[in-house]
């Protein structure tokens, strides 16, 4: 399916206040700024039109825009994110979402429930879903009965030692999945080509299937080599002052 379209959001300076459990120390806002941008190039370069929403200072983790909404090419979901400090990112969002969507097709899920987009991993029709600090398993069942109504199929993944799902797995086109070693064996991976990343590579798991290119985080020669010799037409891109904020590649726009 060809995309057309993405969010982003521009890093505030609060960004050096955002949640992390990383030990890589704070975030340098001005070159977090250029690493956006360049992010922003190569989403273009890969036939998006961006929407570019103004920084939100009061919510330092903003920039992620992928938590607070999972879109797909019949609906769109506002979620409610599983960090307290978050959850008043979703109007903004859900105010962007609204000028690529009918009101029909946008839904919500309601507390108790929580679930941050970056647990969700998108395969045609099919949605694998982390249960995770951040998404609970009430999440995953409103999720599983919103799409269930567009005949799409949810597939909880209860996972372990990484924020999001998508911090250690994703799905890059041509029926491939690129995974660290925590999901070998997985059964929902197991009808996929498998790109396996060892333990000093599991950052690049979150990388990024953009139409004919895969956006992927710079410093990972051998990654770079495995995907390349898979036939990827590959973009690196620095993005290590989102690292430092647990943010990675997928998180920073929301894709259509």
């Amino acid at each position: 399916m060809e995309l057309t379209n993405a969010i982003v959001k521009k890093p505030g300076k609060s960004m050096v206040d955002g949640i992390s459990k990383s030990n890589l120390g704070k975030p340098d806002y001005e070159k977090a700024v250029i690493q956006h941008n360049n992010y922003i190039k190569a989403l273009e370069k890969a036939g998006l039109e961006v929407t570019v929403l103004e920084a939100e200072e009061d919510y330092p983790d903003s920039v992620f825009v992928e938590d607070p909404a999972i879109v797909t090419s019949d609906f769109a979901v506002i979620t409610n994110p599983g960090a307290d400090s978050r959850k008043g990112e979703t109007e903004a969002i859900e105010s962007a979402i609204k000028e690529f969507y009918s009101v029909d097709n946008i839904h919500r899920i309601e507390s108790p429930a929580t679930l941050d987009g970056g647990d969700i991993i998108q395969v045609n029709n099919i949605l694998y879903a982390g249960i995770s600090d951040r998404t609970n398993t009430a999440g995953v069942e409103q999720l599983s009965e919103i799409a269930g109504n567009y005949g799409y199929k949810t597939f909880g993944i209860e996972i372990e030692n990484m924020l999001h799902l998508k911090s250690g797995a994703s799905y890059i086109g041509d029926d491939t999945v690129l995974i660290t070693g925590m999901f070998l064996g997985r059964p929902e991976f197991l009808k996929y080509n498998q790109i396996i990343l060892g333990d000093s590579e599991d950052y690049a798991a979150n990388s990024v299937r953009v139409n004919d290119y895969l956006i992927i985080p710079s410093g990972y020669p051998m990654v770079k080599k495995k995907l390349e010799a898979a036939g990827f037409k590959l973009i690196t891109l620095d993005v290590s002052e989102f690292r430092k904020l647990d943010g990675g590649l997928s998180c920073l726009s929301l894709r259509f």
